[in-house]
Order: C-alpha cells, then structure tokens, then sequence
C-alpha cells in the first residue's frame, strides 16, 4: 500500500473518526486517507469495555467550573446530535436519567450552592434538584438502606447519553467511506512520520504514504510521534487505568457522587451498561500504570519513550506524586485489582451509590478498563488537567482532547477549521451545514413542551 493524499489522520478511534467524518462530510478537501493500527476501527480505548460510556456534559461533573462546562456542554452536545439523527435505533447509545448525589449537610450543601449560586441551574435548563422521595422513584436502590437521617438531594437530568464510542466511531467512519474522497487502511501501523519540503512522509507496516497535512489523534502514542518530530517537549504522560466492577440490576441510569476538585479523574459512578441495562457498573479506578495501552507490555517502551529518563520527568512526577490529596489516592487505587483484597476496598464506594450492596453482589470486570493519559507539564512540574493538543506546521497532534470522547465532535470542528488554514484556505469548511448535522439535532428543553395543549375544560 501507498499513496498521496492532501490530508491524512492517523488513529481510528473516536477523535480520528470524528475529524474524518467532519472533513469528508464537509470539506471539499479531495483525497483523505485514515491509518489505524488495529484490524478494526475503535479497537482500543474507544470500544465500549475500556470506558464509562459517559456523555460529559458538564452538568453533573462537580470538578468542573462553570467556564469549562459551557465549553463541554457545546460539544456534548454535538455528539448527542450526532447520535439523535443517525442512531435512532439505539444501536450505538442508550438514553435514561442521571444524576449527582450529595449525602449529608456539607455535600447537600455544596451541590445547592453549585445549582443556585454558581449558575448551573441556568446554564442546563432540564437539571433540576430533586430530593430523597423522587431519588428513590427514579433510583430504588440509592435509597434503599440508607440512613434517614442523613439528607439526600441530587441535581437531575433526562439527558443521560451512555454511549458505545467505538460503535459511533464506526459510524462515522463507514459515512467517510461514501465519499469518493475517502481511504482508509486498518492493520496499518505508522513506524515514522518525516517532514518534506512539501508535507509529510508516514512510513507504515503496510508501505508509505505522502501527504501536504497530517493529524495525528492515536491517544498516547500521538505525543510519542510529536516528540519525535521535535514538539512537546516540555510534556510527559502519567498513564492512568481505569478498572470497573459489575453488579446485577442496580441501577437504571447514572448515578455520580462529589468529585474531588483537585483530582483530574472521574468521581466514582454506577450506570447501567449501554447494551445491557440489567448490568450495572462501578468505577473507574485510576491506577497509575508504565504502559501506554492497558494489557500491552509492549508499550512499556513506548511509556519509556514518552517518559523520556531525564531529570525533569522525574522531578514532575516526584512533585505531583507528593500531594498529600493526589498520593494516598493513587495509592488506594493500586489496591483495587488485587484478588478478594481489591473487591472488599472497593466496596465503600459502592455503597456510596447503593448502601445496600455486599461483597456477593459485585465482581471485578476483567478485560474492562482502558488507559487515560494525563499531560504532565515539565516546566511547571505539574499536571495540565486542560486539553492536550500540539499544532505544528501543518501537522496537529490530538493527545486527550479534554474531557475525551464527549468532545471529539466539536475538537473536529476546530480541528478542521485550523487544517483550512494550512491549506492556504484552497479548500473550505461548510460549519453551518455540520452544525446542522450536528448540534441542530439536539432536543432542547423547550422540544419537550407540548406546543399545542389541549385547554382546561371551563366547566
């Protein structure tokens, strides 16, 4: 295999799938060409089992400040859209409730402040606070058990998307492939990108390719390649794997609980599985591990590679590792795969959703789990809980694009606005067409006000 192309992206996941569908969709760029590694589109971090199938939204995530939820919130709800008007089956995502519970005076407190002070109650018209009588119709089990005494209360929503990204992600990609414009290559391995004087070179398993424009959007590997190329050096990955553990028939939606502010990761949540509703997950864990692919040891060199061996890799690991919040966190997690040990130190946190779980009822989920790189800043020796993104000369490169998949639509949409430019505008980028495909396509709440009600009888 070989070829010239105008523009090539190499990662098939969801962000890569999502900036080919953008550009192939609606661009006149001629000739596009995706690389993925893997036999199949979405085989990594994007298929269903190596996420928490989350929708981020911004509503209920209380790590978020108002000004990043504004910014996840538009792109959320492109992907919602996306999945409103080609998945009307429900094949790739499920629609039910979620919520953020506070338990007790303090987080009560702290959500009401959230809903009315801080302005989320304005910003997302269907969250509403709903208190222990309607919890417990919508979520039996989050009630059942739990002492009376302690307030409850939880922001709602009906927007609750659990998604199966590498089912969307496909999606995307088959679309791409209507177009005459459009190649993409699966089992093709990129070995090394070279820049030319007129674009790029990618040496691959399967042969070369050339091209004037590349985007690079393979996860982990997107900063191996970018440091390879001379970018981000000033940047480190500490990989992070979430595990989860299953129930049976716990809950009907998401159910989140308060998230620690100064923790990049997921607050731990229940939600019933996208395809399966009677199975209900819990977690992630975040486990600091050396690899950048869960399960790969043969990524440990790529982590090597990454990580670099160098003076201010370790100081930035050693500054962040000593925050007396950050450590003791990642050291409880290191404990949660263990056999029989793991499961019992992770059951508070399951009771924290469902007070009336016991060790019988949940199990570890093997072979669930994927790897969530987080940015490590050398300079400042800190983590960089924003968006990890890299442009270069012609060439960009999509590492976590915050907060990940909910995200991927809108980070095309920028994306391809900036592949524009470094086509000298020679081609053009109909937004509003893809908005319209897009973020049209979301149900506001004003869509579920019947327009026409039938008037009150005056007798």
């Amino acid at each position: 295999m070989s070829g010239k192309y105008d523009l090539i992206i190499v990662g098939g996941g969801i962000s890569g799938a999502s900036l080919l569908y953008t550009t192939a969709k609606f661009t006149d760029i001629e000739s596009i060409a995706l690389l993925e590694k893997e036999s199949e589109i979405a085989a990594i971090n994007s298929d269903h089992t190596n996420n928490s199938q989350t929708l981020h939204f911004g509503d209920i995530e209380t790590n978020y400040t108002l000004e990043k939820a504004e910014k996840v919130k538009e792109g959320a709800e492109m992907l919602a859209g996306y999945l409103e008007n080609h998945d009307a089956d429900r094949e790739m995502h499920s629609k039910r409730s979620k919520m953020v519970l506070a338990v007790g005076d303090d987080e009560v407190q702290k959500l009401e402040d959230r809903y009315h002070e801080e302005g989320f109650g304005d910003l997302y018209p269907k969250l509403r606070p709903i208190e222990r009588d309607e919890i417990a119709e919508l979520e039996p089990k989050v009630v059942e058990g739990r002492d009376p005494s302690k307030d409850l209360l939880a922001l709602q929503t009906p927007d609750g998307y659990v998604v199966d990204y590498g089912a969307t992600a496909k999606s995307m990609v088959e679309q791409a492939k209507e177009e005459a414009s459009v190649d993409v290559y699966t089992g093709t391995e990129v070995e090394d990108i070279t820049e030319t004087l007129d674009g790029y070179t990618i040496g691959t398993s399967g042969g070369r390719f050339d091209c004037d424009v590349a985007v690079v959007a393979a996860g982990s590997h997107s900063l191996q390649i970018a440091k390879e190329l001379g970018y981000g050096e000033d940047m480190v990955l500490l990989p992070i794997a979430g595990s989860f553990f299953l129930a049976d028939d716990f809950l009907n939606g998401k159910v989140y609980t308060l998230q620690m502010k100064k923790l990049p990761f997921a607050a731990v949540h229940g939600d019933a599985d996208v395809h399966d509703g009677s199975i209900t997950r819990f977690g992630p864990t975040a486990k600091l591990v050396p690899t950048l692919e869960r399960g790969r040891f043969s990524t440990i060199g790529d982590f090597l590679d990454v990580f670099g061996l160098n003076l201010a890799s370790f100081l930035s690991y050693g500054n962040i590792l000593a925050d007396r919040i950050l450590l003791p966190y990642v050291l409880k997690n290191l404990v949660y795969d263990l056999p029989e040990v793991g499961t019992k130190a992770f059951l508070p946190h399951v009771q924290k959703v469902v007070p009336s779980a016991t060790l019988d009822d949940i199990e570890r989920a093997e072979g669930y789990g994927g790897v969530r790189p987080q940015i490590v800043d050398t300079a400042n020796k800190s983590l960089d809980m924003g968006e990890a993104k890299l442009v270069g000369d012609d060439i960009i490169f999509n590492i976590t694009p915050s907060p990940g998949a909910s995200t991927s639509l809108k980070n095309a949409m920028q994306d391809t606005e900036t592949l524009v430019e470094f086509f000298d505008e020679d081609y053009s980028f109909d937004e509003e067409a893809f908005r319209e495909d897009t973020i049209g396509q979301f149900p506001r709440a004003e869509d579920d006000v019947d327009p026409d009600p039938v008037p009150a009888d005056d007798d």
